[in-house]
């Protein structure tokens, strides 16, 4: 199960297409990609004799946090089942672990002590050591695994935060020294808003023999225009040859942003949250990147996503998407999950996530295919500036 990866194309104007071997899953997953949240190792609302319906290889890359399993069964008895590859059956599937997972184990700056990183997880506050977490490794052993982090918001102190990456890169030589029996080790990189911090941080890990790179510390109130500047830092004096992990960035103009500066896995919990509102992806998968015809004005609804809990889709029998090839838009219409949403039938969420699952790694596809085609940049700055000029166009119109 040891992980090879291989970088096929790099744009000089940003953004790289690689492929990322796994020794169980039967082809190599083209990044950019997607790594598909989970709760205890499976989609929040997919059913596993759903997830094959979801694109091919794209799908096979899953992300999970070990202290999930907390609520459950043991670590040794999951040890003794033979993993979490044989304990969920999914044999074929790529898993990678993180602590944190931004949804249900959120880091907790202030709980965190030189022993190990504080979590809010649904077992209460939970305090992690190096060992423990290592431990918890080696019974599950996923494909990847990130080592633990003392992620802080960005308004804690600079001193704080030069502690933060102080213990980062302190617990990265504590997970490499137990030598754990499990997979490929991502090193984590924090340094919250600050630049030096950033840099050195990632110098560190850089010294340090790990497989890859895991970066956190974004989605924590960092603002948006001092991203690129903390992107560049980190990956300018990171090994090309090594794949590059981010939490923290999900949006479809962040996941443009983050592969601009050199990312190669997302885990984002996007879809989780679109699904849990009644969202529908709606946005253009345009090869061009262009996203709305301007010549009408259309401000019914945001043409990046629907709410299919609104009365308008009542009678509406058309599919959310015609063009979309997902089990979703092939075999049911706006209607019929408006009508689960309001009886509550949890197979609401279950079409929708399928839906927005399909449609963002698609999305994924429709970027790798511009990077291999060196029209990136084109395409980033046409589906960017397409949807500003939608949102003032909207806004004119109202």
């Amino acid at each position: 199960m040891q992980m090879k990866f291989m970088v096929k194309k790099a744009c000089c104007s940003g953004g790289r297409a690689g492929a990322l071997e796994l020794g169980n899953c039967p082809k190599p997953i083209e990044t950019p990609a997607l790594l598909l949240s989970t709760r205890k190792g499976l989609p929040h609302f997919i059913a596993p004799d759903l997830l094959p319906s979801l694109p091919f290889p794209d799908s096979h890359l899953l992300q999970i946090s070990p202290l999930h399993f907390l609520e459950g069964l043991a670590s040794t008895t999951i040890s003794k089942i033979g993993g979490l590859h044989q304990m969920l059956s999914l044999h074929q599937y790529g898993i990678a672990a993180v602590a944190r997972d931004s949804i249900q184990c959120l880091p907790e700056s202030k709980g965190a002590t030189k022993l190990g990183p504080s979590f809010e997880t649904p077992c209460g506050r939970l305090s992690v050591k190096p060992k423990d977490y290592v431990e918890m490794i080696s019974c599950m052993r996923p494909n990847i695994w990130a080592t633990l982090a003392d992620e802080v918001p960005a308004w804690v102190s600079e001193k704080r935060n030069k502690t933060s990456v102080d213990r980062t890169v302190r617990w990265l030589d504590d997970c490499l020294a137990l030598n754990p029996a499990a997979g490929s080790v991502f090193g984590a990189i924090v340094g919250g808003p600050n630049l030096d911090e950033r840099k050195r941080c990632a110098v560190e890990v850089a010294k340090r023999n790990v497989s890859g790179y895991w970066i956190g510390g974004f989605g924590l109130g960092e603002r948006i225009e001092e991203r690129p500047a903390l992107l560049s830092a980190i990956i300018d004096v990171l090994p090309d040859e090594k794949p590059r992990m981010i939490s923290g960035l999900g949006l479809p103009e962040e996941i443009l942003e983050g592969i601009d500066a050199g990312i190669d896995l997302f885990d984002s919990t996007y879809i989780y949250s679109l699904t849990l509102g009644g969202f529908a992806l709606t946005f253009s998968l345009d090869k061009g990147g262009n996203q709305y015809d301007f010549q009408r004005c259309q401000v019914e609804r945001d043409l990046t996503k629907i709410n299919l809990r609104a009365k308008v889709y009542r009678k509406d029998m058309s599919p959310i998407l015609g063009n979309c090839t997902c089990y979703t838009c092939q075999n049911h219409t706006k209607a019929y999950i408006n009508h689960l949403f309001n009886v509550h039938e949890m197979l609401a969420q279950t079409l929708l996530e399928i839906h927005n699952t399909h449609h963002y790694l698609m999305f994924f596809r429709v970027i790798r295919e511009a990077i291999k085609d060196g029209r990136f940049k084109k395409f980033r700055m046409t589906f960017i500036e397409s949807r500003r000029v939608h949102q003032e166009t909207e806004a004119v119109c109202v």
